[in-house]
């Protein structure tokens, strides 16, 4: 027989392990027919995906290769000569054996090498599902070559005694014993090499073999697979034929970290080798990535490995590999992703008098934790350049205890880590009062009077509250007009002898507008935060409850229940939010919503693409495309039993929690976990329970219920794993949180939290856990809560660079001194300020 001949027939040997082994009885050489073909051309069909070409970083490949589309069997590469990119065939495929038969009536390996000889030759060459593969005239067929072989083994199962402990193995570690055992026992000289003699001996022992053999003899297994034709077998080729695979994975390899810059792409090679090797299963939190048809990894090369482009902070975490069939024997890659340092400085500008304080400070976000460095004048700020001078926090913050004249200068913050470098400057300017300067007239207007303030929504109208100077800075009362309709801010209903406003939710747009629902008006107001007016009034539908402000696309979303049941809940959209003028309300087609949710943005991450909407008694949450405002898909968790309350996300591994609903006869369902990258249920978060609040940054998840006396938290590492700190005792449940970065620690952040009854505020310091009360408020709203739902007791934080909180009583406001943690002081007069809006630095 032809060389060839030997390697087609090689090409369709054996059955699938499962298979061989699931239908052998050991009572019996029949009913071991395997159609090892189709199953083995099954699995290859189902593994089979296209790779996608024009990737660029860490793979080499060059960027400009982005739009050159190539065939299979050839690669894209610049050319030498024109520097274009153009298409040429693979000059090599990786040692695989995957047989497949051509087109054009040839054997190959695998299905890289037909691809490539496709290549070479320039003609198409697909693959053909014979079961004889090209052998028909041969009296030998492969059904019958393969009936051989489980014939073959179904005898050895009966003559090899059962050892303890057999049936706890696999089935591809049983069937590697068996040929093992069978290679032996036909080995009789002992050499390590079978013989023709030796395998006719064989028929010998078993007089009935060739008859139920149908023309095949175990001398056919020297003319079929014997590779290299040197007129033995080995123990390699004589498990190649029983289609053993021998699978290995170097223990240094068995965890594997890498590492790549967020925007970038990277390459997950598999280590897990051998004779034979099944097509690699790539997962991710337990969820197989072949078979999803995702924007980022949806591509699995040659060497099936894992291809994931533009690399963002979602998808670090642990990815594993192993074959198909092996799932014992898996590799686990780290992925690590690093991000170019992000830096915001507060003040940009200031002017202040002689031998007064002065702070400049910088917040930086990256991975790893950027350095931080002050240049005055492009020089190095240092502690001995002044006993006035000091660094904070880690460098993050400059402060000047008495400045003089000669302090007047550019100050550049510096952040730097190994994957970047960014810088801002603050200007600080030294001047005598009586000298109004520009500069001096832009700290004192725009820093004082117009921003940094916080709007309060209470029964009264507007309060416009300046936290430095605690005390009303302006008051829109009920009856001021609105400038563009002339109507009232709070009009007064037919009979009425009262006019208290009523307010459901408000949200800041920018620092240029605020925009406030009215419930029981049907209409959401604008309010001017420069001239601090309300400028206009947008109809919408009835009794609006719920607003949120997508950054990414300017656009304020508005959730209405059309009447107190919650009968018609509709979804509308205001475009063009920051404009404060022209803009257009967009009705959603989302039908049933009663609550959503769109991911903040941050220093780090600044577009974020989808949000989602949920009804609170359907267990599943529904991704939509902020854009388009179209559907994408449905997430169930009818398998976990959760309604979803409320969610939250964190960048880092890209973990989304859900808030699940209880029965009031049963404990607090635990939250789950939604990874979205695959957008799948990871499954629950540990034992914790509540509303989740995550940091700006991050790296802290907050967890509180209101009829709970568990806060829990836990921290997001920069591999994008969650581990729980602690879970905090107190003695009733939390009516809302707020974050403050910390003024002594660089990128750390505490927790202040209203209690549902009591009249103190709680502090905690979230990466120690230390806690603390803060008390002699006054007592909390009473009565039943709010219809449309909310915080019965508000607390805001005052952005990035502020220190100041404020929480709200049943008639009046606290404001209280997050750098000194301690209250600062209290305005009266403020009956039910339910909603509050801060309007500052970010």
């Amino acid at each position: 027989m032809k060389p060839v001949h030997v390697w087609l027939h090689l090409a369709l040997l054996g059955a699938s392990l499962l298979a061989a082994l699931g239908r052998m009885d050991p009572g019996s050489s029949r009913g071991l027919n395997v159609d090892m073909e189709e199953s083995q051309a099954e699995e290859s069909r189902s593994f089979e995906v296209t790779r996608r070409e024009g990737l660029s970083g860490s793979d080499g490949r060059p960027a400009s290769c982005g739009k050159k589309r190539c065939i299979r069997g050839s690669r894209c590469v610049l050319s030498r000569e024109t520097g274009e990119p153009e298409c040429r065939c693979l000059e090599a495929c990786r040692p695989s054996f995957m047989p497949v038969c051509g087109s054009d009536g040839k054997f190959y390996e695998n299905h890289c090498e037909l691809h490539r000889a496709a290549c070479l030759l320039g003609k198409k060459i697909i693959t053909v599902h014979s079961k004889d593969c090209f052998l028909k005239g041969d009296l030998c067929t492969m059904a019958d070559y393969a009936r051989l072989k489980n014939v073959l083994l179904a005898l050895q199962t009966r003559l090899q005694p059962r050892q303890e402990g057999d049936s706890e193995q696999d089935p591809a570690s049983q069937k590697r014993l068996l040929v093992e055992s069978l290679f032996k026992d036909l080995d009789a000289d002992g050499d390590g090499h079978l013989s023709s003699s030796e395998l006719a001996q064989h028929v010998l022992k078993e007089p009935d073999l060739e008859e139920d053999s149908l023309g095949c003899s175990p001398g056919d297994l020297l003319r079929f697979d014997d590779y290299n034709r040197d007129g033995w077998l080995t123990l390699r080729e004589f498990c190649t034929a029983f289609q053993v695979v021998q699978l290995s994975l170097a223990p240094e390899e068995r965890v594997s970290v890498a590492t790549v810059t967020v925007g970038l792409s990277t390459v997950l090679t598999c280590a897990v080798q051998g004779d034979l090797r099944p097509p690699i299963v790539w997962k991710r939190n337990g969820l197989t990535l072949n078979f999803l048809d995702l924007e980022d990894i949806n591509d699995f090369g040659e060497d099936d490995s894992l291809y994931i482009t533009k690399v963002t902070t979602i998808h670090m975490g642990n990815y594993t590999c192993h074959a198909s069939g092996h799932e014992k024997l898996f590799q686990t890659h780290v992925l690590q992703v690093n991000v170019p340092p992000v830096i915001r400085v507060y003040p940009e500008t200031q002017a202040q008098e002689p031998g007064v304080a002065a702070s400049l400070r910088c917040h930086a976000e990256g991975i790893p934790m950027p350095r931080i460095t002050w240049l005055k004048n492009g020089m190095v700020v240092s502690t001995q350049m002044s006993k006035q001078l000091s660094l904070l926090a880690n460098g993050s913050e400059l402060h000047i205890g008495s400045v003089r004249y000669e302090d007047t200068g550019a100050y550049t913050c510096i952040a730097k880590n190994e994957v970047g470098v960014d810088e801002d400057i603050s200007s600080l300017f030294i001047e005598d009062s009586a000298r109004k300067t520009l500069a001096n007239i832009l700290w004192r207007e725009e820093g004082l009077s117009v921003g940094n303030m916080f709007y309060v929504f209470s029964d009264d109208g507007i309060v416009i509250l300046h936290p430095v100077d605690c005390e009303i800075q302006r008051h829109l009362k009920p009856t001021e007009k609105i400038f563009m309709s002339y109507e009232e801010i709070c009009p007064q209903g037919e009979g009425a002898t009262t006019q208290p406003c009523e307010w459901a939710s408000a949200v800041n747009v920018r620092h240029r507008y605020i925009y406030a629902a009215q419930p029981a008006l049907s209409r959401v107001l604008v309010v001017d935060v420069q001239a601090q007016k309300v400028l206009q009034s947008i109809g919408v539908d009835p009794l609006p409850t719920k607003l949120s402000y997508d950054k990414s696309h300017d656009q304020v979303w508005v959730l209405s229940w059309g009447d107190v049941h919650k009968s018609q809940p509709s979804l509308q959209v205001i475009t063009e939010a920051s404009t404060g003028q022209s803009q257009h309300l967009i009705r959603t087609p989302f039908a049933g919503v009663d609550d959503f949710f769109i991911p903040p943005t941050n220093l780090i991450i600044n577009h974020i693409r989808f949000g989602f909407i949920f009804n609170k008694s359907e267990p599943a949450v529904h991704k939509i495309d902020l854009e388009t405002l179209m559907p994408l898909k449905t997430i169930g968790l009818q398998r976990h039993g959760c309604l979803p309350q409320a969610m939250a996300h964190t960048h880092l591994g890209g973990h989304f929690l859900v808030q699940c609903g209880q029965d009031g006869a049963t404990p607090a369902a635990p939250q789950l976990l939604i990874d979205s990258v695959t957008d799948s249920v990871v499954g629950p978060n540990g034992d914790v329970t509540g509303t989740p609040h995550v940091t700006p940054d991050g790296r802290f998840i907050v967890s509180t219920a209101a009829t709970s006396p568990q806060l829990y938290v836990q921290e997001v590492t920069l591999r994008g794993e969650i581990r729980t700190l602690y879970a905090l005792k107190i003695s009733q449940g939390v009516s809302d949180v707020a974050f403050q970065r910390s003024f002594t620690q660089s990128n750390q952040y505490y927790v202040y939290a209203t209690l549902e009854t009591e009249p103190a505020l709680l502090f905690l310091e979230l990466p120690t856990g230390k806690a603390g009360l803060l008390k002699n408020f006054r007592e909390p709203p009473t009565g039943p809560a709010r219809p449309w739902g909310g915080p019965r007791r508000v607390v805001r934080d005052s952005g990035l660079f502020g220190q100041y909180l404020l929480t709200t009583a049943q008639e009046s406001l606290f404001l209280i001194n997050g750098r000194q943690n301690a209250l600062r002081c209290e305005v009266s007069g403020i009956k039910e300020g339910t909603t509050v809006v801060w309007v500052g630095e970010v």
